[in-house]
């Protein structure tokens, strides 16, 4: 996996005129693992969403390093895995061709080997299940779909928001097994108010403390 640093410094938050958080500074490599945690509503989301490059912060700097060159926002997608609640997969495709799509999409054109979708397939207990529509799929599926395609490039920064959302039991281990995997080499981020999730991670960072007072 390629060398990866994330550092954030002095990220700011406002939408109009309301304060989501301020100042928060981290810089995290290769194994490093946060859980950021914090009431519903605090920041957590947004804060992954600046991550990700989907928004943008009112003041500070975001940057994700690969092999110690700054990876340009436009770029960002080929380097990060993600999964949340609002992170959604095409219900009219089967499971395959979700995973071959997104695939083309991360690899500039390039489909990843059939046999290694199989192999995601497999890993999230979906594999037959392969050509059948996601429309059709539990909302727990669907979840274990998703763990599949936020794993798809092997990224070395990998965002979960929420990942136990509509998971059972056999479900969060299976999620918690990607996690103790991705932990061994990539940085991890998991947003999360379950402690659970929250002892998975080497650190962790309260958003309502980068909130006014």
């Amino acid at each position: 996996m390629e060398k990866a640093e994330l550092t954030l410094s002095g990220i700011e938050k406002k939408f109009v005129n309301k304060l989501i958080f301020r100042d928060i500074n981290f810089t995290l490599k290769n194994s490093d693992s946060l859980a950021l945690t914090g009431r519903n509503g605090s920041g957590k989301s947004t804060l992954i969403k600046i991550i990700a490059g989907l928004l943008s912060p009112t003041k500070g700097i975001c940057k994700l390093s690969i092999d110690d060159k700054k990876t340009e926002k436009e770029h960002l997608y080929k380097y990060i895995g993600f999964i949340a609640p609002y992170v959604n997969l095409y219900d009219e495709l089967t499971a395959f061709e979700n995973l071959e799509f997104f695939s083309t999409m991360k690899s500039n054109g390039k489909k990843a080997d059939k046999e290694y979708i199989f192999s995601l397939l497999d890993r999230v207990n979906l594999f037959n299940r392969k050509n059948d529509i996601v429309r059709d799929f539990s909302s727990g599926m669907k979840q274990r779909l998703k763990l599949a395609f936020s794993i798809l490039n092997s990224p070395p920064l990998l965002l979960m928001d929420e990942p136990r959302t509509n998971l059972d039991t056999y479900g969060i281990d299976i999620a918690y097994g990607i996690i103790e995997e991705h932990k061994k080499n990539g940085i991890l981020i998991l947003a999360t108010n379950e402690k659970e999730d929250t002892a998975l991670c080497a650190s962790t960072l309260n958003i309502e403390h980068f909130q006014s007072r």
